[in-house]
C-alpha cells in the first residue's frame, strides 16, 4: 500500500507539471486538486436521538436519478415483455410482503407489551390489595428498571441508530439523504426488542415511531435481499438494486408502520404522503394502500384468534383503539368558541413543547458525548423517576365514590385495566389518578377518552396528570431507547382537552371525552404540524365520523398558530442531527443569488476526459471527495461542422463507477474508444448498481498508471443541467422534486477554449446555512418568512 501511495504522489506531481506546461485550456488536468471541492462540513455529528453517541459518519446522497449510460440503455432495450411484467409483479409482491411482515411484527410487539406490562401491573395490584405498598413499589420500579436496562443496553452497545423514533431519518432518506446504518437487520432486531422493553417499562413513550422505522427496515431488507453480509443473490432481485425502487419500498414500509401502530390504513397512506415522502406518484399510492390493507387484515386475523384467550392478556380489543362512537355529537355555533380555543392552545403549547424539547436534547447531547455509561445512567435515571411518579402520585388523590348507576363489577376495578381503579381505596370507591397512571399508556388514553363519564375525574387529578406528562414527555424523549412521540403528545393534549370540557360544564353540548380527543389532536398538530393524515388517523382511532368538521377546524387552527413560532418537531430533530434535508419552500433571499455565483464561491470543478489516463483517475479519486465528475471531450467535430473543433460535455461519471473500473482493471494500452461488446464483456448493469468501495482498497501498478480508460460507456449522457443565470431558489425546487444527486451548471455564453461546465451543485451546496456561510451579506434576509 505504501508503494501504491508513492506511485500516486509521483503521478500527481507529474500531472501537475505537465498541466502547467500545457497551453490547452480545455485540458482537464489543469484543474487544481489540492483544495476540497466543498467548503462545507460533510459529516454527521453525533446527537442525542437516533444517532445516540455514534461516531461521526460521512453523509452521501442517494442516486434517485436514472443513470442513462450505455450499459443502462442496452439493459433496457434487451428487456422482454415477460421481464417487464415480472418487474411489475415483484413490486406488488414486495409490497404485500412488507405489509404482511410489518403486521406480524406489530402483533408480536403488542402481544409482548400487553402481557409483560399486564402481568407486572397485576403483581403490583396484588401487593396493594395486601397493603404492602413498599413491596409493590419495589416490584414495579425493579421491573421497569430491568426492562429499561435491556432496551438501553441494546441501543447503546449494538445499534445506536435504533434509539429514538427513526421518523426523521426516514424522512431524510426519502428526501435523498443516505442516512447511515439505519435499515439493517441489527437495527430491526434491536428496535423490536427495545420497543417492547421501553413501552412495557411504563416510560412516557409510544411504539408508533419505532413501528414506522421497523416497517422501513423490513422494506429495505426485502428490497436488497437481506442483510449486507448475507444477501440473497436471486436473479429477480437485480431489478430492485437501485435507490429509486428502494425508496418506493421504504415508503410502503413507513405507511405500513403507521397503520400497524394506529390500525389506520388510510391514515398510514396519508402520513407517508404528507409527512415523510418527498416524491410521490399514483402508482406508489396504490402500492402503499395495498400494503396497509394487508397490515389491517393481519391484525384483524390475530385479534379474532386472540379473543378466545390464546394470547394471554392480549386480544380483548378491536381494530378501533379508542372507540368514542357511543355518544351523539351535537354541537351548535356557540361550541365553535371552545373548539377554537382548543386549537389555539394546541398551537401555543405544541410550539412551546418543541422549543423546550430542543433545549433538553441539547443538554442530552452533552451528556451522551461523555460515553456509553452516561447514556445508560441517563436512561435508567429517567426510568426510576417515572416509576416513582407513576406509583407515588396516586396517593395524593382522594378516593371518589362509585356512581350508583354503574354496575358493581365495573367500579371499582382491581385488574390491570379498567376505568375505576380501586388502588388504595375502600370497597365502593376508586382512585381516579391511579386509573390514569397505574396502567399502560394505551389504557391511559382509553380511560381519559372515555365518554359519558363527566364526573369520573377530578380537576386536581387531571392537573397533576397533565403536569406530570409534560415533564415526562420532555425528559424521556432523547434517552437511548426506541421511542415514539405520538402517544406522549396524545396524553398531554387529552388532559387539557378534558379540563376545558370540564370548565365549559353545561355551556357545551360536547362530551368531555370528545374534548379530550380534540385536545390530543390539537397538540399533535401544534407540535408535528400535520393536518390531513392526523384527521384521518383520529377518525379511524375513535370510530366517530361526526367529529370530522370540528377535528378539521382544530387541526387547521393549531397548525397555523404553531407555524407562527417555530418549525415542526421533526424539522427540529433533523436540524439537531445535521441532516442535509431540502425543504419544499426555498428561502426568499435565495432568489437574489444565481447558481453561477454559487459555483464561483467553490473551488474549480474537476473534469475528466472521455478517454482518461489511469494515473489521472487515481489522482482525482485520492485527492477529492466528490462523487461525480463531468466528462469533457475536446476537439470534437459537431454535426454542423467546425474547423477548430468543439468542446463536448459528454456527461457525468460517478466515483463508484471509477473505482469499479480500477478494481476490474479495465485498462487500454492505447488511447482509443472501446466497442460495445468489450464493455458488456466486463460490466453488467448489476455491477454498476452496487455502491461502496474506497480508492484506498484499490491497488494499481506503475505500468498500469500509464494506461488509459474509456469512460464513455460508463458516463451518464443525460445529466440534469441548468444555466448559470438560474436563481438558487429555482434550482433547489428542481433538485428536490427530481431527486438529484448532482446538477451541472453550464455557462450562459460558450466561448472558444472555455470549459463547458461552470460547476456542480450538490445537496450540501443548497442547504441554507451553507449558502449563508459563503455569502454573509445574505444574512440580513435570513429572518424573512418562507415563500409559498
Amino acid at each position: 500500500m505504501e508503494e501504491f501511495n508513492k506511485l500516486v504522489e509521483s503521478e500527481a506531481a507529474n500531472i501537475q507539471r505537465s498541466a502547467q506546461e500545457d497551453e490547452d485550456e480545455c485540458d482537464p488536468e489543469s484543474n487544481t486538486l489540492n483544495e476540497p471541492l466543498l467548503k462545507r462540513n460533510r459529516t454527521l455529528s453525533s446527537n442525542p436521538l437516533a444517532i445516540v453517541g455514534t461516531k461521526v459518519s460521512h453523509i452521501e446522497s442517494l442516486d434517485y436519478e436514472i443513470n442513462e449510460n450505455d450499459l443502462f440503455k442496452q439493459d433496457w432495450r434487451s428487456r422482454s415483455k415477460v421481464q417487464v411484467l415480472q418487474y411489475i409483479f415483484l413490486k406488488w409482491l414486495l409490497a404485500f410482503l412488507v405489509g404482511l411482515l410489518t403486521g406480524l411484527v406489530a402483533t408480536f410487539i403488542n402481544l409482548a407489551v400487553e402481557n409483560i406490562a399486564g402481568y407486572k401491573l397485576l403483581a403490583v395490584v396484588k401487593y396493594i390489595e395486601q397493603e404492602r405498598y413498599l413491596m409493590g413499589f419495589v416490584y414495579m420500579a425493579g421491573a421497569n428498571f430491568l426492562l429499561t436496562l435491556v432496551a438501553a443496553v441494546l441501543c447503546v452497545f449494538f445499534a445506536p441508530t435504533a434509539a429514538g423514533p427513526g421518523i426523521p431519518e426516514i424522512k431524510a432518506y426519502l428526501n435523498g439523504v443516505d442516512t447511515p446504518n439505519m435499515f439493517g437487520a441489527t437495527q430491526l432486531i434491536v428496535k423490536i426488542v427495545g420497543s417492547i422493553g421501553a413501552v412495557a417499562a411504563g416510560l412516557d413513550l409510544g411504539k408508533e415511531g419505532p413501528l414506522v422505522h421497523i416497517g422501513s427496515c423490513i422494506a429495505s431488507l426485502l428490497g436488497q435481499g437481506g442483510p449486507d453480509n448475507y444477501r440473497i443473490k436471486w436473479r429477480w432481485l437485480r431489478y430492485f438494486n437501485n435507490d429509486r425502487d428502494r425508496r418506493d419500498l421504504i415508503t410502503c414500509g413507513s405507511s405500513s408502520g403507521v397503520c400497524a401502530a394506529f390500525r389506520s390504513p388510510v391514515g398510514g397512506v396519508l402520513f407517508a404522503l404528507e409527512e415523510v415522502a418527498t416524491w410521490w406518484r399514483s402508482a406508489l399510492l396504490w402500492r402503499t394502500f395495498f400494503s396497509t390493507a394487508v397490515v389491517v387484515v393481519v391484525l384483524r386475523a390475530f385479534m379474532e384468534y386472540c379473543k378466545s384467550g390464546n394470547c394471554g392478556l392480549f386480544g380483548k380489543g378491536g381494530l378501533i383503539m379508542f372507540d368514542v362512537s357511543g355518544v351523539s355529537v351535537n354541537y351548535h355555533v356557540v361550541d365553535i368558541v371552545p373548539v377554537a380555543v382548543i386549537g389555539v392552545l394546541g398551537g401555543v403549547l405544541g410550539s412551546l413543547y418543541n422549543h423546550l424539547l430542543h433545549k433538553v436534547l441539547k443538554v442530552y447531547n452533552v451528556i451522551n458525548k461523555k460515553g456509553k455509561l452516561y447514556k445508560l445512567l441517563l436512561s435508567l435515571s429517567v426510568s426510576i423517576f417515572t416509576s416513582v411518579c407513576l406509583y407515588g402520585l396516586p396517593f395524593l388523590a382522594k378516593c371518589r365514590p362509585c356512581d350508583s348507576s354503574i354496575v358493581d363489577s365495573s367500579c371499582p376495578t382491581t385488574g390491570r385495566a379498567g376505568n375505576f381503579k380501586q388502588f388504595n381505596c375502600p370497597k365502593g370507591y376508586y382512585n381516579d389518578l391511579a386509573t390514569l397512571l397505574l396502567t399502560t399508556n394505551d389504557d391511559a388514553v382509553r380511560n381519559i377518552f372515555s365518554i359519558n363519564t363527566s364526573s369520573e375525574f377530578h380537576i386536581f387529578s387531571l392537573v397533576i396528570f397533565f403536569a406530570l406528562y409534560c415533564i415526562l414527555g420532555l425528559i424521556t424523549f432523547g434517552i437511548a431507547v426506541p421511542s415514539g412521540l405520538f402517544l406522549p403528545i396524545i396524553l398531554m393534549g387529552s388532559a387539557y382537552g378534558r379540563l376545558l370540557g370540564m370548565a365549559m360544564g353545561s355551556y357545551t353540548n360536547i362530551d368531555q371525552g370528545l374534548y379530550a380527543v380534540l385536545g390530543a389532536a390539537s397538540l399533535m398538530a401544534g407540535s408535528m404540524r400535520m393536518t390531513v393524515s392526523l384527521c384521518v388517523i383520529f377518525l379511524e382511532l375513535t370510530n366517530n365520523l361526526l367529529l370530522l368538521p370540528i377535528t378539521m377546524l382544530v387541526l387547521l387552527i393549531a397548525k397555523t398558530v404553531g407555524d407562527c413560532f417555530n418549525p415542526s418537531i421533526y424539522e427540529i430533530i433533523l436540524e439537531l442531527k445535521d441532516l442535509p434535508f431540502l425543504d419544499a419552500n426555498p428561502e426568499p433571499w435565495m432568489r437574489n443569488i444565481t447558481v453561477g455565483e454559487l459555483a464561483d464561491a467553490k473551488p474549480a470543478v474537476v473534469t475528466l476526459s472521455g478517454i482518461e489516463k489511469v494515473g489521472r483517475i487515481v489522482e482525482v479519486l485520492k485527492n477529492t471527495t466528490f462523487n461525480g465528475f463531468p466528462v469533457v471531450d475536446c476537439g470534437v467535430t459537431p454535426p454542423t461542422g467546425s474547423p477548430n473543433g468543439a468542446t463536448e460535455l459528454h456527461g457525468l461519471v460517478l466515483r463508484a463507477h471509477l473505482i469499479l473500473v480500477l478494481k476490474k482493471k479495465w485498462f487500454l494500452r492505447e488511447r482509443r474508444r472501446t466497442q460495445e461488446w468489450e464493455v458488456r464483456e466486463k460490466f453488467t448493469s448489476i455491477d454498476l448498481a452496487e455502491r461502496g468501495g474506497k480508492i484506498d482498497d484499490v491497488t494499481v501498478s506503475k505500468n498500469e498508471m500509464e494506461m488509459y480508460v474509456d469512460l464513455h460507456p460508463l458516463t451518464n449522457t443525460t445529466p440534469y443541467t441548468v444555466v448559470e443565470s438560474m436563481s438558487v431558489a429555482k434550482a433547489l425546487v428542481l433538485f428536490r422534486q427530481v431527486g438529484l444527486r448532482h446538477m451541472l451548471i453550464l455557462p450562459k455564453y460558450q466561448a472558444a477554449g472555455v470549459s463547458p461546465v461552470v460547476g456542480i451543485l450538490t445537496r450540501q451546496d443548497l442547504i441554507a446555512h451553507n449558502i449563508l456561510s459563503a455569502f454573509p451579506h445574505l444574512e440580513k434576509s435570513k429572518g424573512s418568512k418562507k415563500g409559498n
